[in-house]
């Protein structure tokens, strides 16, 4: 009797903790990244790590908590084409109160499976911006119905209103989260995380390829994707104003390496400053014909020291260095471009400075270099030994054997004269 007790309350505690074990493995798992930054290659890269993550570990939805005044429009493309071809549904929720889905951050909105956006949040002002570039009416027209023809083939799929999401893009209008809800372009607006996530559970969504999914995060477990230091710093490092200081920092180091060899710091820091700053420019909309107003005022800056102009060709180089630096980036949005007061502060400060410092070296290589023998006529020599009419005097800490035509008595003055061979030719002077 007691073995068959004992069996049963083995088995009894193996239904239970197999119970647990099912309950636990029933927990629906959310990921959840927070993009908060321009959408530019940085933070596709950021986005594509949470969704791979979330697709190994099959995850019940991606949920990206966003805040962008917009970016460039082919990263967008590339982020909208990965959330229509994810295995995971995607939640994109405008959040905390006071965000704002601009531009492209729009585009990623509409794009979801579930459009959410908290109180007091907008969304739109999408006009397609083509960086550095003036488009003719065709080519614009081109252009916004390109745009609008991708945005209308989400909204229509995911249930939504294409003709107010086309008016975001052909008039730039943007909508509060009231507006955006009366008008069908989200699906609804949450508070908060935990509110959002209960009010999606049992949602049956509609995936771009057709197949109808029904959502569970009630209670979910959030796995959130934090980003990496990687991440951060190269985040920060697509600031333009900060890549545009570190390409003048980094080239006014570079230069004094060359004025003073040796010295490596400068020369090091410098180049990495200016490799950082090309890596940056790299990944941004970079205005050619900006390049070129920058390689200009170099020339004109190098001609200034060359030509006697009373520095108009210094002031046309800094002109031109201030334009090159303001329109250098031409992003889509004032986030991503270079502001005036840093392009004016930065360019007539590097602009001075490299006048002031060519103008230094220039005038260092026409002096006569005075060395050696030549560098002691003029010079002021004490009798060490006294001049009958030969002696010895004591000039720049070197003993020399000297010639006056009167004698001088030790401890006076002398200037050298005339140097014979290994003689000095001096004259003595009046008493001090």
């Amino acid at each position: 009797m007691k073995p068959l007790r004992a069996a049963a309350g083995l088995a009894l505690l193996l239904l239970l903790a197999l119970c647990g074990v099912r309950a636990q493995a029933a927990q629906p798992v959310v990921v959840v990244l927070r993009i908060e930054d321009t959408i530019q290659p940085i933070s596709e890269d950021y986005f594509n790590r949470a969704l791979d993550h979330a697709s190994d570990i099959k995850a019940d939805a991606l949920l990206v908590e966003l805040n962008t005044p917009g970016g460039l429009l082919s990263t967008m493309r590339s982020m909208m084409g990965r959330i229509g071809a994810s295995p995971v549904p995607i939640i994109v929720y405008i959040a905390p109160q006071g965000a704002r889905a601009g531009s492209a951050g729009f585009f990623l909105l509409e794009a979801a499976d579930i459009a959410a956006m908290a109180p007091g949040t907008n969304a739109g002002a999408s006009h397609p911006v083509v960086e550095g570039a003036k488009l003719d009416d065709t080519m614009k027209q081109k252009l916004e119905n390109d745009t609008a023809a991708l945005l209308r083939s989400y909204t229509a799929q995911r249930g939504r209103n294409p003709q107010a999401a086309e008016d975001a893009v052909i008039h730039s209008k943007s909508y509060t989260d009231q507006e955006a809800k009366q008008l069908g372009l989200i699906d609804l607006i949450a508070p908060d995380r935990d509110t959002l996530l209960r009010q999606v559970d049992g949602r049956t969504i509609t995936r771009m390829s057709g197949a109808k999914i029904v959502l569970h995060t009630k209670d979910a477990r959030l796995d959130t994707v934090e980003p990496t230091l990687r991440d951060r710093v190269l985040g920060r490092l697509m600031n333009p104003d900060l890549a545009v200081l570190m390409l003048v920092i980094g080239g006014l180091l570079i230069y004094l390496e060359f004025n003073a060899p040796g010295t490596i710091v400068p020369g090091a820091l410098g180049t990495l400053l200016v490799l950082l700053s090309l890596f940056a420019l790299n990944l941004l909309p970079v205005h050619y014909t900006a390049v070129m107003l920058l390689l200009a005022a170099a020339v004109l800056m190098v001609l200034e020291v060359k030509f006697t102009s009373h520095g108009m060709l210094a002031l046309a180089g800094i002109v031109c260095l201030v334009l090159g630096m303001l329109t250098l980036v031409a992003g889509p949005v004032p986030e991503m471009r270079v502001h005036a007061t840093t392009a004016v502060a930065a360019g007539v400060a590097f602009g001075l400075i490299t006048v002031f410092l060519v103008r230094l070296a220039v005038r260092a290589r026409h002096n006569k270099s005075m060395v050696g023998i030549d560098a002691l006529l003029g010079q002021i020599a004490v009798v060490t030994k006294p001049l009958e009419p030969v002696g010895q005097v004591m000039v720049h800490g070197e003993l020399w054997e000297a010639h006056s035509a009167t004698p001088v008595p030790r401890d006076a003055r002398v200037r050298v004269t005339a140097v014979s061979g290994l003689t000095l030719m001096v004259e003595p002077l009046p008493p001090a």
